[in-house]
């Protein structure tokens, strides 16, 4: 019973010089002081006018990796940092819209005639709002997308889509032939 007992009692002696042995190397690490950040690269210019886009990349990222921010590239998808509710509440002002087939909505259109001519097909279309009718080819630009497409009794439009929601920006609009 005697040799239990000492056992216990030198188990339990080492295990506070564990203890404190690992307590001290503890408060030794904590209050050095913290090493300082290896200087940043120096990045060589590869022209004399160095890319303003690639600057504020390595800008953000040098921010990000400080932790004063974050930096995202979408790419071609939503950015979900953004808040789907802000785009709502703050629409894209384009100031008002200029006269002419530059001021033309795909949505209030109507395809009125289809010309095949030499140069390529040529659609003729009408406001609702305007007594005047328009000649388009494939490239023009509207107020809301440009034309894409023009076959025998359609055209197709690439209309502009202001929906953060949406995964493209643009969506494409086919119009028929109304005569």
């Amino acid at each position: 019973m005697r040799s239990t007992a000492k056992r216990t009692l030198a188990m339990t002696a080492l295990s506070v010089a564990l203890f404190l042995v690992v307590g001290w190397q503890s408060t030794a690490v904590l209050a050095q002081e913290p090493e300082a950040a290896p200087p940043e690269p120096v990045l060589p210019a590869l022209d004399d006018e160095p890319d303003t886009n690639v600057d504020d990349i390595l800008k953000d990222e040098s921010a990000m990796l400080a932790g004063e921010g974050y930096f995202y590239d979408p790419g071609d998808r939503r950015d979900p940092f953004k808040s789907l509710l802000e785009a709502r509440d703050s629409p894209l002002i384009r100031g008002p819209r200029p006269e002419g087939i530059p001021g033309l909505l795909i949505d209030e259109i109507d395809i009125t005639g289809i010309f095949v001519t030499g140069d390529g097909p040529i659609i003729q279309v009408q406001s609702s709002d305007r007594e005047q009718s328009f000649l388009l080819r494939v490239g023009d630009q509207l107020y809301d997308g440009d034309v894409i497409g023009i076959s025998g009794k359609e055209a197709i439009f690439k209309q502009i889509v202001d929906d953060p929601t949406a995964l493209k920006p643009f969506r494409e609009v086919v119009k028929k032939l109304n005569p």
